[in-house]
């Protein structure tokens, strides 16, 4: 069974990329892409990077939005990729993954325009299947799971699920009891609360799970 810890003070993800939604606000998330060694940016996402006073490994995307002097200026580390069939954060996760880089926290993936939230968050189902990734906000956490995965967490964290393709879903440890029911909307595995130190969901489909920060 998968285990899902809280993050901890002084935690650092191995990689992180910065996508071109809301720049973090949270002082976790600032700390991460100050101190983060490898952090590949969605190419619109760059230029709030660089006021961090940062060079990212990388930037990805189809490079639209960025500028003829960035594009000059960090011709090294810049990867075009004009497939029109995926998103700039999806480029940024195949390219992690060419690098070898499979554990990831994105960040910068909410906020701004309604229809790349929604197309971000749901996408991490699909991310799930070859990398281990979380998409962090500046209110919580984003993780897709498939299989029997334990969450650490607190009493009354506030736990949404989003079942991805309305299979059997159960889960221990939440407010409101889930027994092997089918969700077919998105909304309807929304608004929980966990119990205590943990809980645990148990699918049999792709669930995507979201926990609200202590603070």
């Amino acid at each position: 069974m998968k285990y899902y810890p809280l993050q901890a003070a002084g935690f650092l993800p191995e990689t992180m990329i910065l996508a071109n939604g809301s720049f973090p606000k949270h002082p976790v998330l600032l700390e991460w892409l100050t101190k983060c060694d490898y952090i590949v940016c969605c190419d619109g996402a760059v230029d709030d990077f660089l006021q961090l006073g940062r060079k990212p490994a990388a930037i990805v995307g189809d490079c639209d939005s960025l500028s003829a002097v960035t594009k000059s200026l960090y011709a090294d580390i810049l990867y075009p990729d004009s497939d029109q069939e995926t998103n700039d954060l999806t480029k940024s996760v195949r390219y992690c993954m060419s690098r070898g880089r499979n554990n990831i926290k994105i960040v910068g993936a909410t906020g701004k325009r309604e229809d790349h939230t929604l197309g971000n968050i749901s996408l991490l189902s699909d991310y799930y299947n070859e990398v281990q990734v979380e998409m962090v906000t500046d209110y919580g956490v984003f993780t897709p799971i498939n299989e029997a995965s334990t969450f650490e967490s607190f009493a009354g964290q506030q736990v949404s699920l989003f079942s991805m393709d309305a299979s059997p879903l159960s889960v221990v440890g939440l407010k409101y009891p889930i027994k092997d029911k089918y969700y077919d909307r998105l909304w309807q595995g929304t608004l929980n609360e966990s119990l205590g130190s943990e809980f645990t969901i148990l699918p049999s489909g792709k669930v995507i799970v979201y926990r609200v920060f202590n603070s």
